[in-house]
């Protein structure tokens, strides 16, 4: 049997997504909630540990609970070709948003293994802590970490909005591990992904040949102003900073209209204190999700936010407090590797769409150290973060397929 002739097990990865997502399972529906480092998140990380034991990969966990295995046998010095992702969720997640990506590598994995296929250097995959960000911000941070962006200590202090700790949730989980990071550089990686998007399905293509991953600014707000009477106030004497929330959620709205191309902007959270009817609110906590796939309009786009966020602000009398959640100028992949995506799948007879992601990923952080990529497979209505997120089954056996093709291929190839 030579390498082309191996296919995964399509039932055998189903059933995998199916057995994690049954793990924090929300009740009437077919979603699941795994924030990060939670019990759920736990039981989560030991199922797939599990498995990954089950197949005698060397199993390294590092002190931000990222977890690699590894094909046993060869040289620690020779660099595996690396896959992953994540299993946490948002707190109203689907079964496919980064578990898909952990699952088909463990695939990956075992049907090379079972093949007696012969590699001249081992292949590995890895879940990353806390990539969605919905619990510690920001977002991909055991990959940040991983690859060195971030000091592990730093990591290990940043706190839940209940004041919770990192580090101290690590050591309930029982994943604070002794690997170092950085962790090691891996000779190439590719990460396969639901697109999150409704492009691929819209259009009637199989696979998407991810070229970069948008730049995202997250920015929270917090607005002061006085709360009082609802009805005594008169209105020129308020001082309301839900209008000033409000002003600035449809500002960053037509900000897109105005800069179009690929600019989005989104306010997913907003909380008013003391939150009552017949109160005007004395605070305004909000979120602002800037993406570009152009660091300079993303900047310009940031620039002209913080103007409009003052000026709101100053003509209702409102102060004003800023801070930085995250952010990551847009990355472009390795060329050679999107080259390798894109004939694997062409090869296979299946149909693809070059495209960037407009969702930040774990394979973003890699391509800081190593020759990377990512492959979509389409979202039913391009829903995710969602407890409806799905993807066919056809859609997900033929990423899978394309994933273990490329590894392969990656395996024997040369980076200078």
């Amino acid at each position: 049997m030579t390498s082309t002739d191996l296919r995964i097990d399509r039932d055998r990865l189903i059933r995998r997504l199916e057995d994690l997502g049954a793990i924090g399972a929300i009740d009437g529906t077919t979603g699941c909630a795994r924030l990060a480092l939670t019990d759920d998140d736990r039981d989560g990380r030991d199922l797939v540990r599990t498995w990954m034991c089950d197949l005698g990969l060397d199993i390294s966990i590092d002190g931000i609970g990222n977890v690699v295995a590894t094909m046993p046998g060869f040289d620690p010095a020779i660099a595996p070709v690396m896959t992953g992702s994540h299993i946490d969720t948002v707190a109203t997640g689907g079964r496919y948003d980064g578990n898909l990506g952990v699952l088909a590598g463990l695939e990956v994995i075992e049907t090379v293994i079972a093949s007696g296929v012969e590699l001249s250097r081992p292949l590995a995959v890895g879940w990353f802590t806390d990539e969605e960000g919905a619990r510690f911000a920001p977002d991909m941070l055991g990959s940040l970490v991983y690859v060195g962006g971030m000091p592990l200590e730093e990591a290990l202090e940043i706190e839940d909005r209940n004041g919770i700790g990192v580090g101290d949730e690590l050591d309930r989980i029982g994943y604070r591990g002794a690997a170092p990071t950085p962790g090691r550089v891996p000779h190439a990686f590719v990460e396969l992904h639901i697109e999150q998007g409704p492009v691929l399905e819209d259009e009637g293509i199989t696979i998407g040949v991810v070229e970069g991953v948008q730049g995202i600014s997250w920015t929270e707000v917090t607005l002061t102003g006085q709360s009082c009477h609802a009805g005594t106030t008169p209105m020129r004497l308020r001082h309301d900073p839900g209008v000033v929330a409000a002003d600035v959620s449809l500002f960053v709205r037509s900000l897109t209209r105005d800069i179009g191309g690929s600019q989005v902007a989104t306010v997913g959270a907003l909380t008013l204190h003391p939150n009552l009817v017949n109160v005007v609110p004395s605070t305004a906590v909000m979120t602002v999700d800037l993406r570009n796939t152009d660091e300079s309009v993303l900047q310009q786009a940031e620039t002209r936010f913080r103007g409009h966020l003052a000026q709101a602000a100053e003509a209702e009398g409102v102060g004003v407090d800023t801070r930085m959640l995250a952010r990551f100028e847009p990355v472009v992949f390795d060329a050679r590797v999107v080259d390798v995506v894109e004939a694997a799948a062409r090869d296979a007879g299946l149909s693809t769409k070059r495209m960037p992601s407009g969702a930040g990923h774990d394979a973003q952080m890699f391509a800081r150290v190593c020759p990377t990529a990512m492959i979509f497979t389409p979202s039913v209505n391009g829903i995710s973060h969602n407890v409806t997120e799905y993807t066919e089954p056809d859609d997900i056996e033929s990423g899978a397929n394309v994933l273990l093709d490329v590894m392969l291929r990656l395996v024997e190839m040369e980076f200078a």
